[in-house]
């Protein structure tokens, strides 16, 4: 990518705001658990609804490969099955979540079902917060501003994206997020406004676009769609809402700040379908996908409007990345390793956390070199994790819906392993049979439901 000075100078702004707010956040470190995991629980609302949705969108380059390749159904992929899911999340669970008072999922767990199952939770929330996707997007953005190699542009990734959250844990994040929510829109907004002047609207698009673009599957299967509408209800097991929840001032603010959370995810969907529409029509369409944000940017943009509009794609990925670096070091830390009495006889929960963020990052780093492609990421690792822990979860907070201790860790165990093993039979059989060949999510889901029904049936004799 080719920058002008001014390009250069915002992103050198950029990184002078990130070490003043780490040179601030180590000034005034803590030793308390719960001012480093849910910042004393003072979130107001105009700040929890800028934290929760910078956090919850750093997934934008994988939202550009997507919209690049299948066009408008990307909003039936990336934007409504989400809406619908947080808007449960709201409604249901984060009012309760937050008179919880707890610190972490596994803590509901825990309180549930005991302490086998809790930590057999915080492993899938480990692996749902490792943010292996955030780092490969960062990465290959570094690649295209500096040239750098892959695995290079993926390690200072995961590395500077970690250290102020290192040191000041959740207000740190809070912190950065304020700025990251406002570059985020602006670098978007500029991007449209710029390709509605220069070439038109849907004419210049319907000229220039494959018409299945403009189709609702986009090309794909309607089982493949209809999966990720399965794969969005991870939003009801999503640790970076119940940490948001948990850090409200009041539980009122928890419930309205998801609300008002949706009104802008919707917004912001606008904008980058939009974009990702008109980066089909302006690039070759045999470039490598996940870079179509940054190639159009490099394209059509002026010097000056560029460097913001980079900035923003940057942001936007590091929000994500700080906090799901945070929430998975914190789990492994304080949920897994803490609970080892050895271990939490030499240290406290805020020090063991810490040491989980450089093992997370180190883990987020070998994910996403291994496979360089976000969305299948994303569907793996959410088809793995929702079904296995959505049930569990979410009926925790009834006594006479949850599981009993024993089926819910028979949940936790065999899930994973039915849906693993589809996928891999699925990726070394050309051909398998209906329904094997059904998406393995589905029989995540299926088989969760069934054990849950065989425990109240076991119950009821």
């Amino acid at each position: 990518m080719t920058l002008a000075l001014i390009d250069w100078i915002m992103v050198a702004a950029y990184l002078i705001f990130l070490l003043i707010i780490t040179i601030k956040v180590s000034r005034k470190g803590t030793t308390d658990v719960e001012d480093y995991i849910v910042g004393s629980r003072r979130l107001t609302l105009p700040a929890f609804v800028a934290t929760t949705v910078s956090t919850w969108y750093g997934g934008i380059l994988g939202v550009g490969e997507y919209s690049f390749k299948y066009g408008l159904s990307n909003w039936l992929v990336f934007g409504i099955p989400y809406y619908l899911a947080a808007l449960l999340f709201a409604l249901l669970l984060a009012e309760k979540a937050r008179k919880s008072r707890l610190l972490s999922i596994p803590d509901q767990l825990r309180g549930a079902y005991g302490d086998g199952v809790a930590v057999g939770g915080a492993i899938y929330v480990f692996v749902m917060t490792v943010p292996a996707v955030y780092v490969l997007m960062l990465g290959v953005l570094l690649k295209l501003l500096f040239g750098w190699q892959l695995w290079v542009g993926v390690t200072v990734a995961a590395v500077f994206s970690s250290c102020y959250v290192l040191i000041g844990g959740f207000r740190a994040v809070v912190k950065t997020d304020w700025v990251q929510f406002a570059l985020m829109y602006l670098s978007f907004a500029v991007m449209v406004v710029i390709l509605f002047s220069d070439y038109g609207g849907i004419a210049f698009l319907k000229e220039r676009i494959p018409a299945g673009h403009f189709q609702w599957h986009g090309g794909n299967t309607a089982g493949y769609i209809f999966s990720w509408y399965f794969i969005a209800l991870a939003a009801l097991v999503e640790p970076a809402f119940y940490q948001r929840a948990y850090a409200a001032r009041t539980p009122k603010v928890a419930r309205r700040g998801f609300l008002i959370s949706i009104i802008f995810w919707f917004v912001f969907d606008a904008m980058t379908t939009t974009v990702g529409l008109y980066s089909r029509a302006l690039l070759d369409s045999n470039i490598n996908a996940v870079e179509a944000f940054p190639r159009l940017a490099d394209q059509i943009l002026p010097p000056g409007l560029k460097g913001i509009f980079l900035i923003g794609l940057a942001t936007t990925i590091q929000s994500t990345i700080d906090s799901y670096s945070f929430l998975a070091a914190s789990t492994l830390g304080r949920d897994v390793f803490w609970r080892i009495r050895s271990v939490r006889n030499r240290f406290s929960e805020v020090s063991i956390s810490k040491w989980g963020l450089i093992f997370s990052g180190l883990l987020a780093i070998g994910i996403a070199l291994y496979s360089e492609s976000v969305v299948e990421i994303w569907h793996k690792l959410g088809s793995l994790g929702t079904p296995g822990l959505l049930l569990p979860l979410a009926l925790s907070y009834n006594e006479k819906l949850k599981f009993h201790p024993r089926w819910a860790s028979l949940n936790l165990i065999i899930v994973p392993m039915v849906v693993g093993s589809l996928f891999i039979l699925q990726a070394s059989i050309v051909t398998l049979p209906f329904p094997l060949n059904t998406q393995p999510i589905f029989w995540g889901f299926a088989i969760s439901l069934s054990l849950l029904t065989l425990d109240h049936l076991n119950r009821a004799k």
